[in-house]
C-alpha cells in the first residue's frame, strides 16, 4: 500500500468537506478549491479525518493513490494558510509592474512582456518592481504562474541576469580567460 495514500489526513475545525460523486470540495478561511479524484480512488470522511482508499492493486492505482492524497493536502494548506511564491529580477533596467489584471514584466526584450494574472492569484511587487510576490490558495496555479514568469527570461549563468526564484541559486561560470 502506498505510504503517503494510507495517511490519514487531519482537518481543522474551520474547515468544510462536502464530497459527492467523486468531486471532493473543501472551504476554508481563505476561500473554496475543489479536486475531481481519478476514478479507482475513494475519498471517505470519519470525524475529523479524511481517508483516500484505493479499490484495486493495479499500478496505475497505486500511483494515483498518494498523488490525489497528496491535492487534498495541498487544497487544506491553500484554503487554510494560502501559498506564496517570490521571484526576482535581475539586470540594469529589468522591472515588473502590475496594471490593472495583468503584469508587464520589462527585460530586455524590444517590448515588455504581457502576463494576464489567473484569477485568484495575487500580484504585489517591491524593491523598485524588480521584486514579484504572488500569493493564492490554489498551489497548482500559482506554480505554474510562476514558472511562465521565470520562462520569460531564465538567469543566465555569467552575470546571473534573469528572472529567478528568491530562494534559487544560480551556479555561475567563469567568464572568457582573456587572450594573453
Amino acid at each position: 500500500m502506498s505510504r503517503v495514500g494510507k495517511k490519514p489526513i487531519a482537518l481543522a475545525d474551520n474547515i468544510k468537506v462536502k464530497i459527492h460523486e467523486g468531486v471532493v470540495s473543501i472551504t476554508g478561511p481563505k476561500g473554496t478549491l475543489s479536486h475531481r479524484v481519478n476514478e479507482g480512488i475513494e475519498v471517505k470522511q470519519e470525524n475529523k479525518n479524511l481517508h483516500v482508499i484505493r479499490k484495486n492493486d493495479e499500478t496505475k492505482m497505486k500511483a494515483l493513490h498518494g498523488l490525489n492524497r497528496a491535492l487534498i493536502v495541498n487544497m487544506i494548506r491553500g484554503v487554510t494558510t494560502g501559498y506564496r511564491k517570490e521571484l526576482v529580477i535581475n539586470g540594469v533596467g529589468f522591472k515588473a509592474e502590475k496594471k490593472g489584471d495583468a503584469l508587464f514584466v520589462t527585460v530586455g526584450f524590444s517590448n515588455p512582456v504581457d502576463m494576464p494574472i489567473p484569477k485568484g492569484i495575487e500580484v504585489k511587487t517591491e524593491d523598485k518592481n524588480t521584486r514579484i510576490i504572488l500569493e493564492g490558495i490554489d498551489r497548482q496555479t500559482l506554480g505554474q504562474f510562476a514558472s511562465d514568469i521565470r520562462s520569460i527570461r531564465p538567469p543566465e549563468p555569467y552575470k546571473g541576469k534573469g528572472i529567478q526564484y528568491a530562494n534559487e541559486r544560480i551556479r555561475r561560470k567563469v567568464g572568457k580567460a582573456g587572450a594573453k
